[in-house]
């Protein structure tokens, strides 16, 4: 029997090792944390169905509820632009911490394993082939290792040169978050109870105030470090127009690092797999990530029961990268595009794009099967973006900034849509070369 390690416990390697344990692979999630602390003490949103595509069934109704459709802001609080999403196709509001009970009781019913409170250091490697990994209480080898280690994983930052794994995330794509639940403050009745503001005091981030019956939930995120001063100077300017928003701190109240960038160059080498947030699996702009990481995991899965001589090769397991790449991947590159936009705009040019109607209600208004902002980009010519952006801007220097961000996302589709279908080094090297340097490429010079 092939033996497979999960290395961390992420949503998309628990998912993972729960459909390979089914099909009669050797699966051991290792995992620092212990079973019972699993997950930050805040909620999630995610789209329902990513449950059935990993084979489990939806949790009990007791555990979550619809989420409220959100309203965006420009720095200015001058535009509301509400989404208007039919209640059938909202995402659903769950506790972070149940929804790993239920994936993990759901996998271990399955027959994965798991050892908790045992953290992953770092890699086996032997020659070119990762070929275990090294635990705080020793050594494992493995035929495959699927890295669910996260943003910084030990795993993937371990890996040699010759695996090809580009393991630098990149400037401002890592995001800075600090989420608290605070008391309500008010009863009063608040209109637009889940509020998403970009570049609130003009600061280069994304912050949202969510009213709930009990709370008021508050996210505070950059794109650089910042402290607990700062995130409570940044409540006190949110509680000036959000009454509800108390200042007693009852959950949360918890800094952490997300990836808010495009997928990973190269998802796999000998003996290796990323997933989650190891493989950048999250929505750009917003950090959305465990619908993907499901997704993703059924991918996984089924590549590596199609490698019925167990080689679990670059080669073999190429096909999971093109499986996440067609579904998923390509997108979140071109939307990667948009929140490149975000870091160069400024205030008063971002506040223009909202007062003026290049970005619209419409384009927010998505649901839970797509991606939010994504109507931008997606789903239109790239003639069609630049008619929209052209009758709708007079300045010259932002209409340049958006006609360069519709350039780079052609650049970076027509790159994405040449991805080798067999793997090959020598190919999948070149791609991925030309896939960075497209990425890469600045918007202030394209």
């Amino acid at each position: 029997m092939k033996k497979i390690v999960v290395a961390g416990g992420g949503h998309g390697g628990i998912a993972a090792a729960s459909l390979l344990a089914k099909q009669g692979f050797d699966v051991t999630v290792y995992e620092q944390h212990a079973e019972t602390n699993m997950g930050h003490d805040w909620t999630d949103i995610f789209a329902p169905g990513a449950f059935s595509r990993i084979d489990m069934p939806m949790p009990d109704p007791s555990l979550y509820e619809t989420k409220e459709n959100m309203t965006f802001y420009g720095p200015g609080f001058h535009t509301a632009l509400r989404q208007d999403i039919p209640a059938e196709k909202l995402e659903i509001k769950m506790e972070r911490r149940d929804i790993y009970a239920h994936i993990i009781r759901c996998a271990k019913e399955n027959g994965a394993k798991f050892e908790f409170e045992n953290a992953v250091l770092a890699p086996i490697v032997l020659g070119d082939r990762v070929a275990g990994l090294r635990t705080e209480k020793g050594d494992v080898y493995a035929d495959l290792v699927i890295d669910a280690c996260g943003l910084d994983s030990p795993v993937k930052k371990g890996l040699p040169a010759v695996c090809g794994v580009n393991a630098d995330v990149g400037k401002n794509n890592q995001f800075y978050v600090y989420r608290a639940f605070y008391d309500r403050a008010t009863q009063d009745e608040v209109q637009d109870k889940y509020k998403v503001c970009l570049f609130a005091e003009n600061i280069l981030g994304i912050g949202w105030v969510a009213t709930e019956a009990d709370h008021t939930d508050l996210l505070v995120g950059r794109f650089e470090p910042f402290d607990l001063e700062e995130a409570n100077r940044t409540a006190n300017y949110y509680r000036a127009s959000n009454p509800s928003l108390g200042t007693k701190v009852v959950r949360g109240g918890q800094f952490v690092k997300i990836p808010v960038r495009q997928p990973l160059s190269k998802l796999v080498c000998d003996g290796y797999a990323a997933i989650g947030d190891a493989a950048y699996m999250t929505v750009p702009i917003i950090g959305s990530g465990i619908a993907n990481s499901f997704k993703a995991a059924r991918m996984l899965a089924d590549t590596v029961s199609e490698d019925t001589d167990g080689a679990f090769s670059a080669e073999t397991l190429w096909n999971y990268q093109r499986r996440y790449y067609k579904e998923l991947g390509n997108s979140f590159a071109v939307l990667a595009c948009v929140k490149e936009a975000l870091t160069v705009f400024t205030p008063a040019e971002l506040d223009y794009l909202f007062d003026n109607g290049v970005i619209t209600a419409n384009d927010m208004s998505i649901d839970a099967d797509t991606t939010s902002l994504i109507g931008i980009l997606q789903g239109n010519s790239i003639g069609d973006y630049k008619k929209k952006v052209m009758g709708a801007i007079k300045d010259k220097v932002l209409l340049g900034k958006m006609l360069r961000v519709g350039k780079k996302a052609a650049g970076v589709m027509s790159v994405t849509s040449r991805m080798p279908r067999a793997y090959t080094k020598k190919a999948v090297d070149s791609w991925v070369r030309a896939y960075e340097k497209a990425i890469s490429k600045s918007i202030q010079e394209s």
